[in-house]
């Protein structure tokens, strides 16, 4: 098992966290990369690496995401020269004390015995946790659910289970900083990996003081991937939008227009989603994906045709605003129904064990 900490200007947690694993795990590799922390912080990870674990530098500040690539392409390099590691699961924590040594063994537990790619521990925000905290997962879980459909409570944990196997695609995911942990969720189900949250202890430290979110600009930077991976939806709008427009100055008649308009944006749609969805690789699944495409299509154009038939010709509005109005409540529906119906992502979702009294056996 690795566990790997990216570790921007930390203080005395982290070397209480890495002795407390060391402990209860000596034979566990540990891997904490200093993203920049400058010379201040030198006695901190100079105490982690005579605790045992490898530290990995980068001479300046890169991002968490940058951070966390660093080590996962030394964990690979590491199971590659040692096959015996070479199916060894990975665990990434913060290194700002958020997260309890029994956590993470529950966490790696699950990855390294159970079925999913990708284990979360899920923290819970109540009206104790600091604002800043409370902004920035509400935001993040936000756009996340709207661009996925998934319900998870916690988008920005960093105690993240690996499997092994995710590690080359893991590299390959964009990003630099705390989008790059929003990317890993949002792109998962393009791979197929099934997600996996377990409920964790929240703890907030000095008011989540060590902290280096952002809530503003790392929100920013949460949002942008969520735009990009809808854009599918967006280009099938404007396809429809101009298709409807020409037919509609050619015929004069609205209903066949909007029948040529939805076959020329749902061709396009369809193809587009399953790139974006991961499944355009999936060939034994077309036929039912695009059955399910179609009942969706039947059923999105009768409700634009009726909404469009109601604002046009029943209230003599005019066509484009119309159409926008219409399209933004079938753009959210749409995109819901092809998310959770017609290219179905794995979300699963585990109970918290009772009491602590499990960690005996975890530490087995």
């Amino acid at each position: 098992m690795y566990i790997l900490i990216p570790a921007y200007m930390p203080d005395a947690q982290l070397l209480q966290l890495v002795q407390a694993l060391k402990q209860v795990r000596p034979s566990w590799q540990i891997v904490v990369v200093d993203d920049g922390s400058g010379t201040d912080c030198a006695p901190v990870f100079s105490a982690v690496a005579a605790a045992g674990c490898t530290v990995l530098t980068h001479p300046v500040n890169l991002g968490k995401g940058e951070a966390l690539k660093t080590g996962f392409k030394h964990i690979l390099t590491l199971s590659g020269e040692s096959p015996g590691r070479a199916a060894a699961a990975v665990v990434t924590a913060d290194a700002d004390g958020q997260h309890e040594v029994y956590d993470i063994l529950r966490v790696a537990t699950e990855t390294r015995d159970g079925d999913s790619e990708i284990v979360l521990g899920g923290r819970s925000f109540g009206a104790d946790t600091p604002l800043k905290s409370r902004i920035g997962n509400a935001v993040a879980r936000g756009v996340f659910g709207f661009a996925t459909q998934m319900r998870l409570s916690d988008t920005q944990t960093g105690l993240r289970g690996f499997k092994h196997s995710t590690l080359e695609w893991l590299l390959q995911l964009s990003g630099s900083r705390y989008e790059y942990e929003h990317n890993q969720l949002l792109y998962a189900g393009r791979q197929g990996y099934r997600i996996k949250e377990i409920p964790i202890t929240t703890v907030c430290e000095n008011n989540n003081s060590g902290s280096h979110f952002r809530p503003v600009l790392d929100s920013l930077r949460v949002l942008t991937p969520v735009l990009l991976f809808s854009s599918s939806s967006l280009i099938g709008f404007l396809v429809d939008t101009v298709t409807l427009h020409i037919c509609y100055a050619a015929f004069g008649i609205l209903a066949p227009s909007i029948v040529l308009a939805r076959v020329v944006s749902g061709v396009t749609n369809f193809s587009l989603n399953r790139v974006i969805f991961g499944k355009h690789r999936q060939r034994s699944e077309l036929g039912g994906q695009a059955k399910r495409y179609i009942a969706l299509a039947i059923a999105l154009l009768a409700a634009n045709w009726l909404l469009l038939e109601l604002l046009v010709t029943l209230l003599d509005l005019p066509l484009l605003p119309a159409k926008i109005a219409v399209e933004v409540v079938l753009f959210l529906a749409s995109y819901a129904a092809q998310r959770r119906f017609v290219f179905q992502n794995r979300l699963a979702s585990a109970p918290a064990p009772r009491s602590r009294e499990a960690l005996s056996q975890l530490q087995n």
